[in-house]
């Protein structure tokens, strides 16, 4: 089973996408904001890590990014950019930080399984 973690300040959204992957077959975590979603990584060791951008407290998500990706133990998580922000530039910056990919809000349930599944598909 895979293991998925879901790091979103807004607790609606945590629980809509919660609600989306929990008829797939993963087990999955919820972090409300960068620096427990970073703890609660460490701790479970997720395969994919879904990560707002724009959350509220020391971390954001793109600094999260950066310290999974560049963390030995941690690199192997596939990060998975959610934000409101979908500007090239924006973009960019998530890239810039190591993200697999990038969903803007509001995505669709069906693109975020599509999303998941492709990067959690062996090759």
């Amino acid at each position: 089973m895979k293991r998925v973690l879901i790091t979103e300040d807004q607790a609606d959204i945590r629980k809509l996408i919660h609600m989306t992957l929990e008829f797939e077959d993963y087990e999955i975590r919820e972090a409300p904001d960068g620096a427990e979603g970073l703890r609660v990584a460490r701790e479970f060791k997720p395969d994919l890590m879904l990560l707002d951008i724009m959350m509220p407290g020391e971390i954001d998500g793109l600094q999260a990014c950066r310290q999974i990706k560049s963390d030995p133990n941690l690199k192997h998580i596939r990060v998975v950019l959610l934000t409101a922000r979908g500007q090239v530039a924006d973009r960019q910056a998530g890239k810039d930080a190591g993200a697999d990919s990038y969903l803007v809000k509001p995505f669709s349930p069906l693109e975020l399984i599509e999303t998941l599944e492709g990067l959690l598909s062996p090759a």
